[in-house]
């Protein structure tokens, strides 16, 4: 419930939901987490929601109220985004909004959240919420450090490095890279669980 997404059952790596804002958002580090911050908070509060109006919600209307509720708590956090983290925020431009839409968010609701307690659907939102930002993370450092030499806007290859000619490779910051370096990814993880089998 709350670990499987974090490696078994990660959203992105198995189900490979989420991979747009994935790709969108991962071209440094500091938006990748916030990315996956917003996403976690949202995923988790929403699910509680749900799971506490589940049996008043009338059939035929549920992916509405779902999507009303997710909508609702998009606004909060953007808001609160645009008031405490504005340049993050800027970075992230639509990419917030368009959480309202997530796979992910979406599918825990209809497949968890609609059939199980508060406190279950809410450790289930926050376990693929951080399964999903552990990916944004991966991906945004690894194009953060290879295409800008940097970590959280911190300088992290030396100087020494660029003088004995030292290139920062400016494919990483393509959101080309982004794809192939999911696709690694994946790779990696299904080798490894494949062999562990």
């Amino acid at each position: 419930m709350f670990c499987n997404p974090l490696n078994l059952d990660n959203p992105i790596l198995i189900q490979v939901l989420g991979i747009c804002s994935a790709l969108a958002v991962t071209s440094q580090l500091k938006p990748a987490i916030v990315m996956g911050l917003a996403v976690t908070v949202i995923t988790a509060f929403s699910n509680v929601i749900i799971s506490l109006i589940r049996n008043t919600i009338p059939n035929r209307i549920r992916i509405v109220v779902q999507l009303v509720v997710v909508a609702a708590l998009v606004t909060i956090v953007s808001q609160i985004l645009k008031a405490f983290a504005y340049d993050v925020s800027v970075q992230l431009s639509v990419y917030v909004g368009l959480i309202i839409t997530n796979c992910i968010l979406m599918g825990r609701l209809e497949a968890f959240a609609m059939m199980n307690k508060p406190w279950p659907s809410f450790l289930d939102g926050v376990g693929n919420g951080l399964g999903y930002a552990m990916i944004l993370v991966i991906v945004g450092a690894f194009r953060e450090f290879f295409g800008r030499g940097s970590l959280l806007g911190f300088q992290i290859i030396p100087d020494a490095c660029y003088d004995f000619g030292y290139v920062n490779n400016g494919m990483m910051t393509m959101p080309a890279m982004a794809l192939i370096l999911v696709g690694c990814v994946i790779w990696v993880h299904r080798a490894y669980f494949y062999k562990e089998k």
